[in-house]
């Protein structure tokens, strides 16, 4: 039986002064984002705003040229979204393969990919740049999605062939006997059952690819289809010190990203703890 005791108490004052701690910096954020620029030098960092103003928010969305924010937010959607589309196709199909597979080369292509996981990605970035100049796909959005998914299908694979080792092969024999295709069994039934997996894929693949600076700034870097990223790079680097315009972009940045979280938390955790128990 549950007895609320000192200690849990304790506990829960501990939890409650951690998580002040954790919001006080979007708390800042917010307030001095919805600030004029008048009141943000008179007024406390700690103050609410006296008036909301959302000139911050309309300034940065109606930036032109290299500091493009509604342009390179839509970019940025596009190549995640893709890129992400990509990943769980070709990395499920692909770790499935290696999992259910038992000759010697799945486990050689297993570790291939374990290696090329360890490998850091900027040692490759000048041949993989002059490669994909040579071929058309520096500057635009479809080459960015080839790119991402060629970096980020190992860790693919190794997330999907590691849930399908832990997945049971009953139900697909069932199937089997029933007269079911190996797509059919793989579509309709083995991959349903790996969501944890393809919620872990989601959030790991999306944050990494939404984020990078990089790797955008270098392929993408002159061309109309630059990421968020690098928009903010060019917007920050032409203010001095509104902070309040500065904050209202890295706002607007932090959305989508946590839209997605929310809509995929719940499997994203069922797949690290999982993969924890695996």
């Amino acid at each position: 039986m549950f007895r609320y005791t000192k200690l849990t108490l304790l506990r829960e004052v501990g939890l409650w002064v951690l998580a002040l701690v954790f919001l006080a910096p979007f708390y800042f954020l917010v307030t001095t984002a919805l600030k004029s620029g008048t009141e943000m030098y008179t007024t406390s960092p700690l103050a609410l705003p006296e008036r909301v103003d959302f000139s911050a928010f309309v300034d940065v969305l109606t930036a032109t040229g290299n500091s493009n924010v509604l342009a390179g937010l839509l970019n940025s959607v596009i190549i995640t979204a893709g890129s992400i589309v990509l990943l769980i196709i070709m990395g499920s199909l692909t770790g499935y393969v290696i999992a259910r597979n038992t000759r010697r080369w799945s486990k050689a292509a297993y570790y291939l990919f374990l290696v090329a996981i360890i490998l850091p990605g900027q040692l490759g970035a000048v041949p993989l740049y002059m490669g994909a100049r040579a071929i058309g796909l520096t500057g635009s959005s479809w080459g960015m999605i080839i790119l991402y998914t060629g970096m980020l299908l190992p860790v693919s694979i190794f997330l999907y062939s590691n849930f399908f080792r832990g997945l049971g092969t009953s139900y697909e024999e069932a199937a089997t006997i029933d007269g079911a295709t190996r797509f059919q069994i793989f579509s309709r039934i083995v991959l349903p059952m790996m969501a944890p997996a393809t919620g872990t894929v989601t959030i790991f693949a999306g944050l990494i690819v939404w984020n990078d600076f990089f790797t955008s700034l270098i392929f993408l870097g002159g061309s109309d289809n630059q990421t968020l990223p690098v928009a903010m790079y060019y917007y920050i680097g032409s203010l001095v010190s509104e902070w309040n315009s500065i904050f209202a972009i890295v706002i607007v940045s932090m959305i989508p990203i946590l839209v997605l979280f929310l809509f995929a938390q719940k499997r994203f955790i069922q797949g690290f703890a999982g993969g924890l128990k695996g």
